[in-house]
């Protein structure tokens, strides 16, 4: 039997689906202008459920058509567009056609970063330049291959990572690291750099850490700052020596410039190398022209090792004064504190050690330091069991200690157990008119009323 294939015959026989695409593709000329915002929300739809089902193949095309026609319209559609292109260029081994999706990847990424006021202005869920770019900048380290250029990829990232600081991804944190240890060793010129960028990348990630509450969100960020940290390591720059080469010959071409003098007295003090030549001399430099709580402290520390204890002393009280954080008044203090008990200053070394007390009434460790400059001069009076007494005043420091701070409790209770094997027997007390109980105040520069246990 003969059929008769009529229009609507034809029209019947298409799936709707056949004609949303259709319709993707009509050139916007052939509607008014009213309908292209139509045949976008129909592209959108369209391939919008081929990618929720897995089909990103055939998501393509109408994704490609929603992104041409309205791209500052909806974050999504950039979104969408990279998980669609990561599948494609997954999904293929036509070195051609993974060029053509990896250039369109890139063009994504740059146009939703020339889009993102637009699109922050119409979406509740704002996305930041920096953001954009290091997910850019990690892609292109992915996939470029062959083809990438370490300095471009460098210099995306380094971008990036300075808008973002720690709300950077930790990937991208590790891209830094990464690509800057590549520089370096390609050009040993970049150490100092390198340095620079490892206290960034290691900074900003252990800042987020300190920040995160998510279980997986920690272990993604542990991860990352192993991996950055085991990056310095291994580029032969770890170790103060290295530092202490690194900045010598840079202090005096840049002694006027305190941001530059101040940058090498943050990574030195930050790598715990404050004992090194490149640190006093940036300290000295610093604080000729721009004094601050740190140059004082550098220079306190320069006259301390030179053996002047009265100037060293008058840094210390420069730092205290200039120093804004009360918690490092106190550090500061405390500083002074031990560099004049080394010296057997000891009245004035606990002067200090009260004033960092006064400004943390937590600080374990003063509290530790007076009982020791008390246990290290218990001799003041001819009388040998009086002497003994002095260990009682040091033991009361040690309880106090372990009040303020648990966490000197342990060393404060070794102590308290040392001392108290050194006071008098009962029967030598008794000869003196003393018993449990007691009060007996302790001569000498101590000076101080303490009772027997």
């Amino acid at each position: 039997m003969q059929t008769n294939f009529t229009t609507e015959h034809i029209i019947k026989s298409f799936t709707p689906a056949f004609f949303m695409l259709a319709f993707c593709f009509m050139p916007s000329s052939a509607y008014a202008q009213e309908a292209d915002s139509t045949r976008c929300a129909d592209c959108i739809g369209l391939y919008t459920k081929h990618l929720g089902e897995g089909r990103p193949d055939q998501a393509y095309i109408p994704w490609t058509t929603a992104f041409r026609e309205a791209p500052p319209a909806r974050k999504e559609t950039y979104e969408d567009g990279v998980r669609i292109l990561h599948a494609l260029m997954a999904g293929t081994k036509d070195e051609a056609l993974q060029k053509k999706y990896f250039a369109e990847l890139m063009a994504v990424y740059d146009k939703e970063i020339e889009n993102i006021d637009t699109l922050n202005a119409v979406s509740s869920d704002s996305v930041s330049k920096g953001r954009v770019l290091g997910e850019k900048a990690h892609d292109y380290i992915l996939f470029a291959g062959a083809e990438m250029d370490a300095d471009k990829a460098y210099g995306m990232v380094k971008e990036a990572v300075g808008l973002e600081q720690e709300a950077s991804e930790p990937s991208v944190l590790e891209d830094l690291a990464n690509l800057s240890l590549r520089k370096l060793k390609a050009d040993e010129s970049h150490k100092e750099q390198f340095i620079a960028d490892y206290l960034a990348a290691s900074g900003y990630v252990s800042e987020a850490l300190r920040r995160a509450t998510g279980e997986d969100e920690k272990r993604r960020l542990k991860i990352a700052k192993d991996n950055i940290d085991s990056r310095f390591v291994s580029s032969g720059t770890a170790g103060c020596e290295n530092l202490q080469n690194v900045y010598a010959p840079q202090i005096e071409a840049h002694r006027q410039d305190a941001a530059y003098l101040k940058g090498v007295i943050a990574v030195m003090k930050r790598l715990k190398c404050t004992n090194e030549d490149v640190y006093y001399a940036a300290c000295e430099a610093a604080h000729a022209i721009e004094p601050d709580a740190s140059t004082a402290l550098g220079c306190a520390y320069l006259h301390y090792r030179q053996g002047g204890i009265d100037e060293s002393i008058r840094f210390f009280d420069e730092s205290v004064e200039l120093e804004e954080d009360t918690l490092k008044k106190a550090d500061n203090c405390y500083s002074a504190a031990v560099a004049l008990y080394s010296k057997k200053m000891l009245g004035k070394a606990r002067q200090y050690a009260e004033k960092a007390i006064s400004y943390n009434g937590k600080y374990g460790q003063a509290y530790l330091l007076i009982a020791q400059m008390y246990a290290s001069s218990p001799n003041w009076s001819h009388d040998a069991t009086l002497n003994k007494c002095t260990y009682y005043a040091a033991i009361d420091k040690l309880q106090l200690a372990k009040s303020a701070d648990p966490g000197v409790a342990e060393e404060a209770q070794k102590l308290i157990t040392a001392y108290a094997s050194q006071t008098p027997k009962e029967e030598d007390l008794f000869f003196l008119g003393l018993k449990k109980g007691s009060s007996v105040t302790i001569g000498g520069w101590i000076n101080e009323k303490t009772t027997v246990r």
